[in-house]
Order: structure tokens, then C-alpha cells, then sequence
């Protein structure tokens, strides 16, 4: 895998949390409270994920340069 595919990849992960806040504020808006919930929720977790993930390959690296 090069460094190409690995930066699509990444930024894949990011639209996911963006989609789901996206929906979220719009339905949110409309005042479909249960969609709105569920979305931000969900945007809230992947988001969480996404940092954790990032955290964990970023002290892999760390470890794998040194």
C-alpha cells in the first residue's frame, strides 16, 4: 500500500463523522428529533473512533521509527 492510498483512506474515515453531523444539524432543523439523535450519536462515536484510531497509529509509528 502506498501513501496515496492510505491518505484516500483516512479522509474516507473523516467523511463518515461529517455526513452524520451533517444530517444531524438538518434534521435537527426540521425538527425530526429521533433521526437527529441517532445521527449525532453516531457521528459522536465515529468521530470517537476515528481519534483512537489515530492515536493508536500514531505511538505505532512512534515506536516503529525509533
Amino acid at each position: 500500500m502506498n501513501r496515496i492510498e492510505n491518505k484516500e483512506n483516512v479522509t474516507n474515515w473523516l467523511v463518515w463523522p461529517l455526513i452524520f453531523l451533517f444530517i444531524a444539524i438538518v434534521t435537527g432543523l426540521f425538527g425530526f428529533g429521533i433521526i437527529s439523535g441517532v445521527s449525532f450519536a453516531i457521528a459522536k462515536w465515529l468521530a470517537v473512533i476515528f481519534i483512537i484510531l489515530f492515536i493508536i497509529s500514531v505511538i505505532a509509528h512512534t515506536i516503529k521509527s525509533a
